[in-house]
């Protein structure tokens, strides 16, 4: 774990073959279920750090989805999409995530073959004194061995994203 994200109260770890990842928030749960759940707020923080958003609709609903696109400094342009299963406000998000083309589709990443077609991801929100601890489980649904594997190996990189993507966040929720 990095110092920066060490400092933000988060751990990140691999769980049978999940990543978890924990993390400590300065904003009342109702505020945090906001920004996980409207486009206007999740525009702002989620993503990889230093890219722009293009296009973002957002159905939040179980069944719906929320499919967007980002571009990257040096100009790569990435589609993806996420798919609701489960929403119980204020305390817990189900959805897979994807990459996706243009049309919604789901595709798999430019970068590799091997990356699984669905991250199953589960978000719970719990406050305690007016601050929200939020746990993140996210592991590869309907996937071979191969692909299983090939998102242990990312774990580096997927707990560097997320700790930026979550430094992003806490950012947006000093200024909301």
């Amino acid at each position: 774990m990095t110092e920066s994200h060490a400092a933000k109260n988060m751990t990140v770890k691999m769980e049978d073959n999940e990543l978890v990842i924990t993390r400590v928030f300065n904003a009342p749960r109702e505020l945090m279920f906001k920004v996980w759940s409207e486009v206007e707020h999740l525009k702002h923080w989620w993503g990889p750090k230093g890219f722009n958003w293009g296009f973002a609709e957002l159905d939040f609903r179980p069944g719906g989805f929320f499919h967007y696109s980002m571009q990257s400094p040096d100009g790569y342009l990435m589609w993806a999409k996420f798919i609701y299963h489960e929403i119980e406000a204020l305390e817990k998000i189900v959805w897979d995530n994807c990459f996706s083309d243009e049309e919604g589709n789901i595709v798999r990443p430019d970068f590799s073959d091997q990356f699984p077609l669905k991250i199953r991801n589960v978000l719970t929100l719990a406050e305690n004194d007016g601050k929200t601890t939020i746990t993140l489980r996210g592991g590869p649904i309907h996937a071979t061995e191969e692909e299983r594997s090939f998102f242990a190996g990312m774990f580096e990189s997927m707990k560097e994203g997320f700790g930026n993507t979550f430094d992003q966040l806490d950012e947006y929720l000093a200024k909301v």
